[in-house]
């Protein structure tokens, strides 16, 4: 089955550093399109990032020119590097992946989510 399993999450500092990790498996990942999700306390989820199947880097206004968004296909990994964190960032951060099951159809796939709280 589908698995995402992610990592890296924890309190930090406002203007430090985080990289979250995402480990895929269960379908093929080179041809997934990939995302990160993130969801605040109290408020619904916020698309921050995908990076598809063929390279394609795209990020949300609120994150461009702070996080970076990668991806090992040799290792079936999904990566956010996190910089200049801002209290507003807290949020269970979600790895997500969008499986093509038939050419008409993708299934979305979210992971059980991995807290960051940006805090002094």
């Amino acid at each position: 089955e589908v698995q995402l399993v992610e990592s890296g999450g924890g309190l930090v500092q406002p203007g430090g550093s985080r990289r979250l990790s995402c480990a895929a498996s269960g379908f093929t990942f080179r041809n997934a399109d990939m995302s990160w999700v993130r969801q605040a306390p109290g408020k619904g989820p916020e698309w921050v990032s995908v990076i598809n199947g063929g390279g394609s880097i795209y990020y949300a206004d609120s994150v461009q020119g702070r996080f970076t968004i990668s991806r090992d296909n040799a290792q079936n990994r999904l990566y956010l590097q996190m910089n200049s964190l801002k209290p507003e960032d807290t949020a269970v951060y979600y790895c997500t992946a969008s499986v093509v099951v038939a050419w008409y159809r993708a299934s979305d796939h979210w992971g059980q989510g991995t807290q960051v709280t940006v805090s002094s």
